[in-house]
């Protein structure tokens, strides 16, 4: 047997590697800074005029376009595995979901409140 015949595969094949020349990896800062707020949002629950059936509204977005509200909108679908839409400048999502929808929003920096009913 040649020596291309005989693999072992207990061998690092990165163990002869130094990290010479390297750039240095992240900085490990234990504190994240905070995400800057992009302001608050209401979330309301709301049954009128939809044959009974629950919605979950969010409103009073400030200073985001369509686009980043329908990236939202479809976000908040997945994770709470309903549809919805977004509608003269807020986000409906089908069903009671506001506690997921809170937390989505959270995430992307904004403060949202529980309004109405």
């Amino acid at each position: 047997m040649s020596s291309a015949d005989e693999i072992s595969f207990g061998n690092n094949p990165f163990a002869g590697l130094s990290g010479d020349g390297l750039p240095p990896g992240p900085a490990d800062d234990p504190t994240p800074k905070p995400q800057k707020s992009r302001g608050r949002v209401d979330i309301i629950r709301n049954k009128a005029g939809r044959g009974g059936k629950t919605v979950t509204v969010v409103t009073n977005f400030v200073g985001i376009g369509l686009p980043e509200k329908e990236k939202l909108a479809k976000e908040m679908q997945k994770t709470c595995g309903v549809g919805g839409t977004v509608k003269e400048g807020r986000i409906e999502i089908q069903g009671d979901k506001r506690e997921e929808v809170a937390r989505i929003l959270t995430k992307a920096g904004f403060r949202p409140v529980f309004a109405g009913g």
